[in-house]
């Protein structure tokens, strides 16, 4: 095992190849090219309009780490793992090569973020990703359809492990496109939803929650949860939004949802939750990208305890679900 140490760190060196081959495959759209049987090199450079010699050696590449399949005959066609780059496909990762590809700049400034504490992508696009985002309605929808990918099987883990019974109206506090309110209220058909988030979120949510027939249940408010969040719920949801702000801004996104709880009250917040030790761990990987995107982070147990402490909340349960997330229940003190 030793012999290999070398090598095992030249993967990791240029692993940032991996990455960026994968994003390049997402982009051209190649899982789709192959839907309906393999192709050759030439008929996939044609259709991708790109160059078939290096077409080949992209291809090759990614088929020695399984994604994509060359036979005895030269033609490409699926693998399992290619096939989760189709746009169709249940859970697809398209969207999320996609977006880590168009935002790969950042990581070269990953070492002035250690140095300095500044966030990577401000330093390589000039200002904060959401605010970045608000001015690109193409990547910002590519970004909407990256989350639920990388959170979409999510969902389904939270709805199976914690109970929603007794929650009237559920609000979800920072909502995006709505797909987690969709799939909630599918589930607790009697339950109504407010979904809050900017306005130019609001206006992707609105076809998604129109396209699943939920319009009727549910109410849309847009703003910022740094000035104010909705009243009229009996619990308040989050998933994902706490990991994007620092510890002072989470206080001041409680802080408001605090003043807005009911007495009897929930709050969930659906995130990972950080173990101790050197073990490998989802969480851990997700903190290096918060860190690096929108200069937030994953918390441990005791993080947690600390922000919702200093916010008028007392941490109540946490969940562990069958995905990477848990759900972390705390009641206002």
């Amino acid at each position: 095992m030793h012999t290999d140490l070398p090598f095992q760190m030249i993967e990791m060196i240029a692993g940032g190849v991996v990455a960026q081959s994968v994003s390049v495959a997402a982009e051209l759209g190649l899982a789709d090219l192959l839907i309906h049987g393999p192709r050759s090199t030439a008929q996939l450079a044609s259709e991708a309009h790109v160059d078939p010699e290096k077409l080949f050696r992209l291809l090759r590449f990614l088929a020695s780490r399984g994604v994509f399949h060359e036979d005895g005959q030269g033609a490409w066609s699926l693998t399992p793992l290619a096939d989760m780059l189709r746009t169709d496909a249940p859970h697809s990762m398209r969207a999320g090569a996609r977006m880590f590809g168009r935002m790969a700049s950042v990581w070269p400034k990953l070492e002035e973020n250690v140095r300095s504490g500044q966030c990577a992508y401000g330093l390589a696009f000039g200002r904060p990703i959401f605010e970045d985002l608000a001015h690109k309605p193409e990547d910002a929808a590519i970004f909407d359809a990256a989350m639920t990918s990388f959170h979409g099987g999510e969902t389904d883990a939270v709805l199976d492990a914690y109970s929603y019974d007794g929650i009237a109206v559920l609000a979800d506090i920072g909502c995006g496109n709505g797909a987690v309110m969709s799939a909630t209220l599918l589930r607790y058909p009697d339950m109504r939803g407010i979904l809050f988030d900017q306005t130019h979120v609001l206006e992707r949510t609105a076809v998604h929650i129109d396209a699943a027939g939920l319009t009727d249940q549910c109410m849309l408010v847009a703003g910022s949860f740094f000035e104010a969040v909705p009243s009229g719920a009996d619990a308040y949801a989050m998933r994902h939004i706490l990991h994007d702000w620092s510890d002072a801004q989470c206080i001041a996104i409680l802080d408001h949802i605090r003043r807005v709880i009911p007495a009897d009250g929930r709050l969930l917040v659906i995130e990972t939750v950080v173990p101790a030790g050197n073990e490998p761990s989802a969480s851990k990987l997700f903190d290096m990208v918060m860190m690096a995107f929108p200069d937030g982070m994953e918390r441990s147990e005791d993080q947690f305890r600390a922000i919702f402490d200093a916010s008028g909340f007392s941490l109540a349960s946490i969940t562990p679900t069958a995905s990477p997330v848990s759900v972390i229940e705390a009641r206002p003190v």
